[in-house]
C-alpha cells in the first residue's frame, strides 16, 4: 500500500507543478487538461485547460493534484520538505516564499538548524526543514 497527496488548485495547477520541477527539482510525469480527456462530450468547454490530472515525483515522494473550480487553499495541512543542507533550506524555502505568505521565517529551533513555515503563491503550506542532529541516547 502507498499513500499519496492530492492537492487541488483553482486554476493554477500546470503552474504550480512547473514551479515545484523547476525549483524543488522535481519531475513532471503526468499532465493532463479536461481537454485532453478522451470524452470529450463531457466536457465543460469553460475547463478545456483545466488539469483534470497532474502527477510529480520531489525526492522519493510523489504529490497529485487537479485544478478544482473554487479549491480553497490549505490550512491545517503542510506539505514538509526534509532537506540535506542549510543551504537547500534557505533557497527552497525562499523560491516558496517568493509571491506567498510567510508563517514562521526561516531559522535556528531546537530541533533543526533551519526550520520554516509558508503558504506559496498557489495556496500550498509548506514546512522546509533541515533537521538538527540528535545526540545518541545513553
Amino acid at each position: 500500500m502507498k499513500m499519496y497527496t492530492y492537492v487541488n488548485f483553482s486554476g493554477k495547477c500546470a503552474e504550480a507543478f512547473r514551479y515545484y520541477e523547476k525549483h524543488l527539482g522535481g519531475k513532471i510525469s503526468m499532465m493532463m487538461t479536461h481537454g485532453q480527456a478522451p470524452d470529450q462530450s463531457r466536457v465543460n468547454p469553460d475547463l478545456k485547460d483545466a488539469v483534470l490530472h497532474a502527477r510529480v515525483s520531489i525526492g522519493d515522494t510523489e504529490l497529485m493534484g487537479a485544478d478544482i473550480p473554487n479549491a480553497q487553499p490549505m490550512r491545517s495541512a503542510y506539505l514538509s520538505l526534509n532537506v540535506e543542507t542549510d543551504t537547500d533550506a534557505e533557497r527552497i524555502f525562499s523560491a516558496l516564499a517568493d509571491g506567498g505568505e510567510v508563517f514562521m521565517p526561516m531559522q535556528e529551533t531546537f530541533f533543526a538548524t533551519r526550520f520554516g513555515q509558508l503558504r506559496d503563491r498557489f495556496g500550498i503550506n509548506w514546512m522546509i526543514i533541515h533537521e538538527r542532529p540528535m545526540a545518541p541516547r545513553s
